[in-house]
């Protein structure tokens, strides 16, 4: 049976984050179309669904990783801040965007805090996240080929 490893991440997250839109019971917060996803970008995305595609993203690594925090996502989703004529450095992405996505995943039941109040994922969320993955593999053009 196939699961979420068979499948293109990027054809897997635009299927999920298509379920979460319509299926799924997600609050996009009221602040979601003026804030940046991270300190070091110059503007906010410019994609109106650009929350439903990271709260796929991160139910995504929830699935790969097991049990993950918000500290996790913020090194996951950071960069490089550029400092003008300064040296460049690392920083990290918006723990306020992380922790939201994996609030609401945890209102429609995607994740559950375990007993060291990390993440992890739910059976129902890994039952809908392998229906996805399936689906995809089904339609012929999501398969992961050694040749790309």
């Amino acid at each position: 049976m196939p699961n979420v490893k068979d499948v293109h991440a990027e054809k897997f997250i635009m299927a999920l984050s298509q379920f979460l839109k319509e299926n799924g019971g997600m609050k996009v917060p009221d602040w979601a179309e003026y804030v940046k996803t991270a300190h070091f970008k110059e503007a906010s995305p410019t994609d109106n669904d650009w929350y439903f595609v990271r709260a796929a993203a991160i139910a995504r690594q929830v699935y790969l990783r097991g049990a993950t925090g918000v500290g996790m996502f913020k090194r996951i989703y950071g960069g490089k801040k550029r400092n003008g004529t300064a040296p460049n450095h690392v920083a990290t992405g918006s723990g306020a965007v992380a922790r939201s996505c994996l609030n609401n995943l945890e209102t429609i039941k995607f994740v559950t805090r375990d007993a060291n109040n990390m993440r992890i994922l739910t059976s129902e969320g890994r039952r809908h996240m392998d229906r996805i993955a399936t689906a995809l593999v089904q339609s012929k053009y999501a398969v992961v080929d050694d040749d790309e």
